[in-house]
């Protein structure tokens, strides 16, 4: 198997079972021409991460790394209509063309756009008291991962949700000689869930047109500690 093959699985899917609406490819569209990177999840990997809302009932749902918010609507889309989705996203830029995709898909008045750097938005929501997140997807700055884990337990209840993006990297997790930070972080986020005895969790791994990546996915312990 190659990456032609991955391409061609992921199209037959996109197309039998995802089929992607105007507003997701618009969103895309305008991501590629504002010059955004490619990294947001794929088609197939938005509509798992919507169906993995769905199956948690997630009414409010926290999202690290906005990009051009792509996954921000997939994640939207699953919630009822007095639900909230709070995403952050530390660059200004990807912030406004964010706004602009998630009000066209008519999802503005679920979502709630904070810009800043994610650790210091995290405290804040901690300071401001907000009702634990039924759903955490983390997909921004690899590097960070332990640190926006901590923060993910302080804003989570028992029963949440944790879904973290890119943790297979190729493969390169396996590797604990490497420097890269990407890596290291990805690599100390997985042993410190490991460790968490307030934590379930597994890897899926997956291949397709984004290359050989994969998830973790975490909830919380009906006791914690127990």
């Amino acid at each position: 198997m190659d990456q032609t093959v991955w391409n061609a699985v992921d199209a037959y899917f996109e197309e039998l079972l995802v089929q992607p609406d105007a507003e997701s490819g618009a969103a895309l569209h305008s991501s590629n021409a504002a010059g955004l990177p490619c990294i947001n999840v794929t088609a197939v990997q938005g509509k798992l991460l919507q169906i993995l809302a769905q199956m948690q009932g997630a009414q409010t749902i926290l999202e690290i790394g906005t990009l051009g918010g792509y996954s921000t609507i997939w994640l939207a889309r699953a919630l009822p209509g007095n639900g909230r989705l709070v995403t952050l996203e530390i660059n200004p830029e990807h912030v406004a063309v964010a706004m602009k995709n998630i009000t066209r898909a008519g999802l503005a008045h679920l979502v709630d756009i904070r810009t800043g750097v994610a650790t210091e938005s995290m405290e804040q929501l901690v300071h401001e008291g907000v009702s634990p997140f039924d759903l955490i997807f983390i997909d921004a700055d690899k590097s960070n991962n332990p640190v926006y884990l901590e923060w993910s337990l302080r804003l989570s209840r028992p029963g949440t949700v944790i879904i973290c993006d890119n943790v297979v990297r190729q493969g390169a997790v396996i590797d604990s000689s490497s420097t890269d930070p990407d890596v290291m972080g990805t690599r100390r986020f997985c042993e410190l869930v490991a460790d968490n005895p307030a934590l379930t969790a597994t890897a899926i791994q997956t291949v397709g047109s984004k290359g050989y990546d994969g998830f973790v996915i975490a909830r919380v312990n009906d006791r914690r500690g127990k």
